[in-house]
């Protein structure tokens, strides 16, 4: 059968959304469903036939969604109202929308594992340091009352 010309195309849209914690690997199938029943909860079953989302890529950390030209706003409020992918809890951020995934794959990167807690002394206490992905790091103070969180960057690390 022979493709139909470019005039005569559905318009697509692709929309890049990063799944929350990395690393949980959900299957493409899960996620998939997870997305429509997403999108029917919010928008109900009439405003997701005309959108026809669909999950064209998955891995670890990232999840693309094709639909229809002018249906992506709906698509990617209703990606923000995804709970759980499978028996997994996680959460997806929308991060762009494009006409091609060959553009999407490009705004891709690979975020790094989280490393072990490890102990730090800032002045005379001792907090045991969680780094997380985008160099965010909390610090918890243990003492023998309560239990103090602060909230710093690496950057902030370097400077002491």
């Amino acid at each position: 059968m022979k493709p139909r010309p470019p005039v005569m195309r559905q318009k697509r849209r692709y929309i890049l959304a990063r799944i929350v914690p990395p690393g949980s690997c959900p299957d493409q199938k899960q996620a998939y469903l997870s997305v429509l029943d997403a999108a029917t909860a919010l928008w109900g079953d009439a405003v997701v036939g005309l959108a026809q989302p669909a999950v064209v890529f998955c891995d670890e950390q990232y999840l693309i969604v094709r639909c229809r030209r002018g249906s992506e706003d709906a698509i990617a409020t209703a990606l923000a109202t995804v709970t759980a992918v499978g028996d997994r809890a996680v959460a997806l951020r929308t991060m762009a929308v494009s006409g091609t995934i060959h553009a999407l794959k490009r705004r891709m990167r690979q975020i790094r594992p989280v490393s072990e807690p490890e102990e730090c002394v800032i002045g005379e206490r001792y907090f045991t340091m969680y780094r997380y992905p985008r160099q965010k790091v909390d610090l918890v103070e243990k003492s023998i009352k309560t239990q103090k969180l602060l909230f710093l960057t690496e950057t902030d690390l370097e400077e002491r």
